[in-house]
Formats: C-alpha cells, sequence, structure tokens
C-alpha cells in the first residue's frame, strides 16, 4: 500500500525536480490502484487543464497496466483503440509519457502518478525522480 506520506514525498520530489530542471509549472498527482487521488498539487502558474491531464495520465496507465510510455507508442500504432478507449473511459485516460505506474520492489502494484505541464519526457523524468525518491520502482512501460 503506498502511504499518504510516500504519495506525498513522491510529489515534493517530483516538483524539486522540475524546478532544478526549470520548467514549466506543473500539476502532479498520485493516484492508490483503485484510481482515486492521494495527493494532487498544482503549482502557481500551471494551466487549468493540468489536473485532469495529470490525473487522465495516471488513471490511463492504472486502467491499461502500462506505463504511459508504452501507451503512448501503442497508441501511435493502433489509433482507433485509443480513441475507442477514451470514448468507453469517458475520456479519462491520457495515453501519454508522464503517466508513470508505481511498484514496489516485488513488483507489486502500489498506484500511479501523472505529471503535467512540460513536454511529456520532462514530466516523466521528474515522475521517476519523485518515486525512486521513496525506494519503489518507476514503470515507465
Amino acid at each position: 500500500m503506498l502511504s499518504l506520506s510516500q504519495a506525498s514525498d513522491i510529489v515534493d520530489t517530483a516538483l524539486s525536480k522540475a524546478r532544478e530542471l526549470e520548467l514549466r509549472p506543473l500539476t502532479i498527482t498520485v493516484l492508490d490502484p483503485g484510481g482515486h487521488p492521494i495527493v494532487v498539487k498544482r503549482e502557481d502558474g500551471a494551466g487549468i487543464v493540468r489536473p485532469q491531464i495529470a490525473h487522465a495520465k495516471a488513471w490511463g496507465c492504472l486502467g491499461t497496466g502500462t506505463g504511459g510510455a508504452a501507451g503512448a507508442r501503442h497508441a501511435t500504432r493502433d489509433p482507433a483503440f485509443f480513441a475507442a478507449l477514451a470514448a468507453i473511459s469517458e475520456g479519462r485516460v491520457a495515453s501519454s509519457r508522464g503517466g508513470v505506474l508505481i511498484r514496489d520492489a516485488q513488483g507489486n502494484l502500489l498506484g500511479a502518478i501523472g505529471v503535467s505541464g512540460d513536454r511529456p519526457e520532462n514530466d516523466e523524468t521528474c515522475a521517476v525522480a519523485g518515486i525512486e525518491s521513496v525506494s519503489l520502482i518507476a514503470d515507465v512501460g
């Protein structure tokens, strides 16, 4: 189980990484395995839809069982499937880097993080930094 303290540390470290890299303002959410928010933080100046995008990145990872990088590759290969997936999920899935599954050392799924606000590869870098800061495994796909 991912604790509130761990989720908070993940988000705070991811935001620190973003400031270190001088990225645009981010919004970050950490979800439990059932897709429920544990922590959501939106930096000053982040766009108004960033919380929904971050949530959709994390929720999409949980829903498909793969990290956002794998989802993005699959969406490129099979856009019709992902259009259907978006419709089936009522728009709650965003297959993009910046969505990362959170696993323990045994590979058990603990939740997912979604980061939105900069380029997808930068969002992913921040997500991974946050997860690794609490000695968990970042599954980017």
